[in-house]
């Protein structure tokens, strides 16, 4: 099974991310976690990316707050699927971190979850590398179905009449 990349901008942002990693334990995703920032350490984001896909990568997660470039700094070395991650980590709320890595240039895409969105691009990860992999698919369907009882035993608890 291909490994799913955790890149975070900035080691303040693991504990948005804790919610990514449970999800991909959970469905046992392998995975490896690393810190690289576009401006900071642009050699090293370089590097990963563009050896992603020999290193067994199927997909990147890129997390990052405020300018949020790394997201894109990856996506533009690699061919490898890369979802962005804007965290808030700034008096703007997290829409800068957004508009960042939301809006990318023709020909570079990044797939974009909501600000702190984790959950949300460990499944889109996940639903990735089901493509390939049917034991995934298998567990997402199972997956969706806990989510959709979970919600009508709800309407059953409130439930007026």
């Amino acid at each position: 099974m291909k490994k799913v990349g955790i890149v975070m901008g900035s080691k303040s942002d693991l504990p948005k991310l804790e919610k990514a990693i449970d999800i991909l334990k959970r469905f046992e995703v392998p995975y490896e976690i690393h810190v690289f920032s576009a401006h900071r350490t642009p050699a090293e984001a370089r590097d990963f990316s563009v050896n992603a896909r020999k290193n067994g990568f199927g997909c990147i997660i890129a997390a990052a707050g405020m300018a949020a470039h790394l997201a894109g700094a990856l996506a533009a070395n690699t061919t490898i699927p890369v979802i962005g991650i804007p965290i808030n980590a700034s008096s703007l709320g997290g829409m800068d971190a957004l508009l960042s890595t939301v809006q990318m240039p023709s020909g570079i895409p990044v797939a974009t979850v909501g600000i702190d969105g984790a959950s949300n691009a460990a499944l889109l990860a996940i639903e990735i590398l089901s493509l390939c992999e049917e034991t995934l698919a298998k567990k997402l369907d199972d997956e969706r179905k806990v989510n959709a009882e979970k919600v009508l035993n709800a309407d059953s608890e409130v439930a007026m009449g």
